[in-house]
């Protein structure tokens, strides 16, 4: 047995780094020393603050989390680091896990996806977040020549965007409220707009910005028999709506979009490896660097984890490991 280090939630808005028994790699396990880990503000958020609804206990539960919800829980999903022991074939190689913010860890081999030679390991810890977009875009089954917009320019909203952005003739508006959101969606190519300029009559609507004014806005922006994909989450929040109005006599359709299960269009035609697999092949595109802030060095991750999740503006945030 050898010891490592892992963060842990311990009350609302209080983190720890506690130490843990770190067993032998079996015969069908490895044992990763992480380079980086990624900080998803939404559900990373929602965790830390207590805000977790008891009945989704078991369905937000993450691969190799540990503890159980509310507190102490151990939860992180977008883990980077190098095979130390364990299958030759994986020994030395740079892997993804969904795994929490510890400095080592075993997993099953199963577990671990070999990063593309393309891609650099600090950018890597997307790959949960671009699942997620990927899960929405085929959810929303986009149409070529569709006008389409996406609320919400935060990590998931972003890389939807440019998910959807790739459709032939699609026309795409990134919405958000922050001012400042409009250089980075430049720098991505993406159309932007502030809420109160963003167009109507859309056909297609991604909902990402975690706020009920923004799913608010989607339906005044929405054209007859629109979709509009709701991809955030509010823990146990109340989101009102206003489902008066035109909402019924323009025919609108509000479809739920979540990573825990493979989108319906391609359920049965792609498990869950094989869409991660994809995610990690998507992320060949350096632009995609602009949506990682920090980084925060492990050891003083729980003093910095309040101001990290707290931060306006903050996107994915790397955090490093000696």
């Amino acid at each position: 047995m050898s010891e490592a280090r892992a963060f842990w939630t311990v009350a609302p808005g209080v983190g720890e780094l506690r130490a843990e028994a770190l067993p032998q790699p079996g015969t069908h396990e490895a044992l990763v020393r992480t380079r980086y880990s990624g900080i998803s503000r939404g559900s990373e958020s929602l965790v830390f603050r207590g805000l977790v609804p008891p009945g989704e206990f078991t369905r937000m539960r993450c691969p190799m989390m540990g503890g159980a919800f509310p507190f102490p829980v151990k939860y992180g999903y977008s883990a980077v680091g190098v095979v130390e022991a364990g299958p030759d074939s994986l020994v030395g190689r740079t892997v993804f896990a969904l795994a929490p913010h510890q400095d080592r860890f075993v997993a099953d081999a199963a577990m671990l996806h070999v990063l593309p030679g393309f891609l650099p390991p600090r950018r890597a810890v997307l790959a949960a977040n671009m699942e997620t977009a990927l899960n929405i875009f085929w959810d929303a089954a986009p149409l070529a020549g569709e006008r389409a917009m996406v609320v919400g320019a935060g990590v998931v909203g972003l890389l939807s965007a440019l998910l959807l952005a790739r459709v032939p003739g699609l026309a795409l508006t990134l919405v958000d409220r922050d001012p400042a959101r409009a250089a980075l969606a430049r720098g991505l190519g993406l159309a932007f707009a502030r809420p109160e300029d963003a167009p109507g009559e859309q056909e297609l609507i991604v909902h990402a910005s975690g706020h009920p004014a923004g799913l608010e806005l989607a339906i005044a922006r929405a054209a007859n028999e629109a979709r509009i994909l709701e991809a955030s989450w509010f823990g146990d929040q109340l989101c009102q709506v206003p489902l008066g109005g035109a909402f019924h006599s323009r025919r609108l359709r509000l479809i739920a979009s979540q990573v825990g299960q493979v989108a319906a269009p391609m359920r049965g035609r792609r498990t869950h490896a094989e869409r991660l697999r994809l995610a990690l092949d998507l992320l060949d595109d350096a632009r995609l660097d602009l949506l990682l802030d920090g980084p925060t060095p492990f050891d003083t991750l729980a003093a910095a984890m309040p101001a990290i999740l707290g931060a306006p503006g903050a996107l994915c945030h790397v955090v490093t490991y000696a």
